[in-house]
């Protein structure tokens, strides 16, 4: 495969500035990203899908089936109902069975780790020099804390770092690109950014195909054989996404979200663009003006896919900003090429007294941070309903609860003989309806009709929200339980429709 349509984190292996780093710098880099990583993922294990995940994973282990129909709601109940996720559910799962929230901490903790390790690595491959991919990969752990939690996409962020690096180290050696559909084979059982990788491998192959000398740009296609080789791996990647529960509906999935699931996109806060006076919109927009002014000074020579890496990555990221953290894979690697081109950057060496100074900080910094973390435990998180288990626990309602969107999955686990309104499966209520009526009514539209056309009894809602208010001021409505996060609200008998 030749190296000017490799993929960017092959593009530098050869450049004039790049040298071979000591284990020892590597070592101290490796623990830098562990350490930054570590430091950076919150101790509260709080996130509306993780718990009606973690219900998936037990439903599925106990009856050795796969989940089709809706079963914690009552408004889409007997719904039919794909659990795309499910592979990705199972080390959840596993780690709270093992050690509770502790658990889900430590199965996060680990992606995340193996994500930017592997970031680390793609960004050495690229650019030869450990200073520029350490940067780098410290810039993208930073940007992608928009998703440091409990989240089933964690996976397939894996599997996206773990496809590109068979794109880098096939370059010595082609046949590891039949790993590649076994990689696909993984991911469209993991989580829908599968389609994301396909896309990429898709492009990898058709670029492998271009010529063009011009300017920054230097394309050059691949030999006969090579090419040949990746349309079969292509071709037999395209058939392992067939290979899961659902056929070809799970395969269909992330185009239903593309454009049937509107309304999610619209309304539910990771699926807004990028907000340039937040901390993360200022690192990106400083990795950004970093990229061009090396481009201006350096110039530096750009294959095709390394051209599609950073548009990907970069509307991705000013698209939404849950892919704030697909950027970080895609652009790092880029990022530390272009640093590595300054040489004041890319031959700076520490001592090797300083080097193992580093590393005894670091090793006892995280000593120490774990050891604090046994003492203090979990966090709570105040967005959700901790508070009220004691309660929920006596709690027998005797009708229809209407439910916070981000408290429905807290109540599939932990309430499990009380049906919810609604939960962060997006796609089944908005499918029927009900989520656009769950808008109206938490924004005070037709909001007292609404609840009496789903027979509503309880109200279990924010203590500060104005539907609480409004409920309230109604005299219809009385309060059965309250907290600093939470309240129930109960329709008087004379006013239950």
């Amino acid at each position: 495969m030749s190296d000017d349509s490799i993929a960017s984190i092959d593009h530098a292996a050869k450049s004039p500035v790049s040298t071979r780093s000591s284990p020892y710098s590597l070592l101290l880099a490796a623990l830098t990203i562990a350490a930054i990583v570590f430091y950076c993922v919150p101790d509260s294990m709080a996130d509306p899908d993780i718990w009606w995940h973690l219900r998936d994973a037990q439903l599925q282990l106990s009856c050795h089936c796969f989940l089709s129909h809706d079963l914690f709601s009552f408004t889409a109940a007997g719904s039919s109902w794909m659990n795309h996720e499910w592979l990705a559910e199972l080390p959840f799962y596993a780690g709270f069975h093992l050690l509770q929230t502790t658990g889900l901490y430590l199965v996060t903790l680990a992606a995340i780790e193996i994500i930017f390790l592997g970031v680390l690595w793609l960004a050495y491959l690229a650019s030869g020099s450990i200073l520029p991919a350490s940067i780098a990969t410290i810039a993208g752990v930073l940007l992608s804390t928009v998703s440091f939690g409990p989240r089933t996409l964690l996976f397939g962020w894996v599997l996206l770092v773990l496809e590109l690096l068979i794109f880098a180290l096939s370059k010595r050696r082609t046949a590891l690109l039949w790993a590649l559909p076994f990689v696909f084979l993984l991911w469209v059982n993991t989580h829908g950014s599968w389609l994301i990788g396909i896309v990429l491998f898709t492009l990898f192959v058709a670029s492998s195909w271009i010529t063009f000398h011009n300017g920054a740009i230097d394309a050059a296609p691949d030999p006969p054989d090579t090419r040949m080789r990746l349309i079969k791996v292509w071709a037999v990647s395209v058939l392992a996404l067939f290979a899961n529960p659902y056929g070809w509906h799970l395969v269909f999935y992330p185009f239903d979200l593309a454009f049937r699931q509107k309304l999610n996109i619209a309304n539910v806060e990771e699926w807004k663009s990028v907000d340039f006076h937040s901390p993360r919109g200022r690192i990106l927009f400083v990795c950004l003006a970093v990229l061009f002014l090396l481009q201006l000074l350096r110039g530096r020579k750009w294959t095709a896919f390394e051209l599609v890496l950073l548009a990907v990555g970069l509307y991705s990221a000013f698209t939404y900003s849950r892919f704030l953290f697909l950027a970080a894979i895609l652009v790092g690697p880029l990022l530390a090429v272009s640093l590595a081109s300054a040489p004041r950057i890319s031959r700076q060496r520490l001592s090797p007294m300083l080097r193992f100074a580093l590393i005894a900080m670091i090793l006892c910094f995280i000593g120490g941070r774990i050891r604090t973390r046994i003492l203090t435990g979990t966090k709570e998180d105040s967005r959700f309903p901790d508070q009220s288990l004691p309660f929920l626990a006596t709690f027998h309602p005797q009708g229809r609860v209407f439910n916070e969107f981000l408290w429905g999955g807290f109540l599939v686990w932990h309430k499990r003989d009380t049906p919810v309104f609604i939960d962060s499966r997006v796609d089944i209520f908005e499918y029927n309806g009900t989520f656009k009526d769950y808008l109206d009514i938490v924004r005070l539209k037709d909001s007292l009709a609404l609840l009496d056309r789903y027979q509503i009894r309880y109200v279990f809602f924010e203590r500060d929200s104005p539907l609480i208010y409004l409920l309230k001021t109604t005299h219809h409505w009385k309060v059965d339980y309250e907290d600093n996060t939470s309240s129930l609200l109960e329709r008087s008998e004379a006013q239950i429709p």
